[in-house]
């Protein structure tokens, strides 16, 4: 089906708010749909294969008829805009519902966490995931794509809170922190992040560019690995071990009161 032209959208927005019609819906579904399925591969990347991936979808389409119903087409604010806000808001707030991650998974970054500081400790220096993976009989692989899991709704927390600010409408899906507004907290997060910074500064290139095109490019990680002439396979590898190198960083500023 042809999509809608410029008069024809106008035409379907006037005749979604006049009376929700079903039809000039199911047309701005389809006209959207391509934001599910984007914001749904890019949350996806990162969740335990365990996670049903059309159930992320789903999360994501009641997010985009929510952003229907809700968006006033006479704001000054693009509909894409707004529908992101509230496809990637729904997915995460269906997540931390479902308490996706397995028990055996946490369990498991506990005592990769445990090890980490104890060779930390040992040796004074900055360990790597095949010294852990060692020490605790597990593939490198495995410690990466453990951490990964583990860490993940800690960097979308990052993302979310950066990004829903923009908008009043997306600070429903945010994690409410009673002390986020207070001025000293304000600016222990900004020391924190100032601290990532340079972390970030010390990983290698390729895996900074990975990041970077990753988090604020928004390229999914096959469309990264056509930009650097690598397999998506090897892609999520330098995502997982950059995400592996930043642990400690990103816990503090998630849990700045434990920081």
């Amino acid at each position: 089906m042809a999509k809608p032209n410029r008069y024809s959208e106008q035409k379907l927005w006037a005749d979604w708010k006049e009376s929700e019609d079903p039809e000039a819906g199911n047309l701005l579904v389809e006209k959207y749909m391509p934001l599910v399925s984007f914001h749904s591969q890019r949350i996806s990347a990162s969740l335990p294969k365990s996670v049903n991936k059309e159930d992320i979808k789903s999360l994501g389409l009641m997010g985009l008829y929510d952003a229907l119903k809700k968006f006033d087409p006479a704001r000054d604010l693009k509909f894409d805009t707004y529908a992101s806000f509230r496809i990637r808001g729904a997915i995460l707030d269906g997540l931390r519902k479902e308490d996706w991650l397995p028990r055996g998974t946490r369990e498991k970054a506990k005592k990769i966490e445990t090890k980490i500081e104890e060779l930390e400790q040992k040796h004074l220096r900055r360990i790597t995931a095949a010294e852990v993976a060692e020490q605790l009989n597990m593939t490198e692989e495995e410690v990466h794509q453990t951490m990964t899991e583990h860490l993940f709704a800690n960097v979308l927390s990052m993302d979310e809170q950066i990004h829903d600010h923009e908008d009043s409408e997306g600070k429903r899906f945010v994690l409410k922190d009673e002390k986020a507004d207070l001025p000293e907290d304000v600016l222990v997060k900004g020391e924190l992040i100032q601290e990532l910074t340079a972390e970030i500064t010390k990983l290698s290139e390729k895996e900074q560019l990975v990041l970077s095109l990753f988090y604020h490019e928004e390229l999914t990680l096959t469309e990264i690995g056509e930009v650097l002439s690598l397999s998506t396979s090897r892609i999520s590898q330098i995502h997982s071990k950059a995400l592996f190198k930043l642990k400690n960083q990103l816990v503090k500023i998630n849990n700045p009161v434990h920081g």
